[in-house]
């Protein structure tokens, strides 16, 4: 029933990094496209001032999350919400929304949806966060991340990583400005934008 996600034992301790320095002191952080739950439990480990909310279209991944909060037993672990960022979100407020590999690995409308359900959720000042591969102004910022999206098209021509030009113009409608660009291992990036 547990996935396990070999990325992250490489990616999950540079991103708490960020979220320790990014996440606000107290409040419900929602995690979107939580996968197998591997990020939840690490993140909530790490982050114990904070609840934890893990999220997933996938009942199957659904399922690897609660599999992992039961064997960890972390307090501030919530159960996972059965969660599709492009349906009516079942979580009205949020402190902070996390989203790691996702806007990559999703057709952009999952992305305008991303930023559209974010608006509603968030107050002002409080952090979207994303993680993943990312291109700049056009330009892949490796060889391996030009492989990797031709690898994404041809599995699924809406899916792609994308151009954080693009990015910003839907963050910008949505009422989000670009506060952080934190360069990640492996050729990825973690982006913070906050609600205006």
């Amino acid at each position: 029933m547990k996935r396990v996600a070999p990325a992250v034992a490489r990616n999950r301790d540079p991103i708490l990094a960020v979220l320790l320095r990014e996440l606000p002191a107290e409040g419900l952080v929602l995690e979107l496209a939580s996968g197998s739950g591997e990020h939840a439990i690490h993140f909530a480990a790490g982050l114990p001032h904070l609840s934890w909310q893990p999220s997933d279209p996938d009942p199957g991944a659904c399922a690897s999350i609660a599999a992992y909060q039961a064997e960890a037993a972390l307090p501030n672990l919530r159960p996972p919400l059965a969660l599709d960022v492009e349906a009516p979100w079942p979580v009205a407020r949020a402190a902070a929304i996390v989203c790691v590999n996702m806007i990559h690995i999703a057709p952009w409308s999952a992305t305008l949806a991303l930023f559209a359900g974010a608006a509603r959720c968030l107050d002002a000042g409080a952090p979207l966060i994303t993680y993943g591969p990312y291109a700049f102004a056009g330009r892949h910022v490796s060889e391996s991340n030009v492989e990797f999206d031709a690898s994404l098209r041809a599995r699924d021509p809406r899916w792609g990583v994308r151009d954080v030009d693009a990015l910003d113009a839907v963050a910008a409608a949505a009422g989000f400005a670009r506060a952080a660009t934190i360069a990640m291992p492996a050729n990825n990036h973690t982006l913070v934008w906050r609600a205006r």
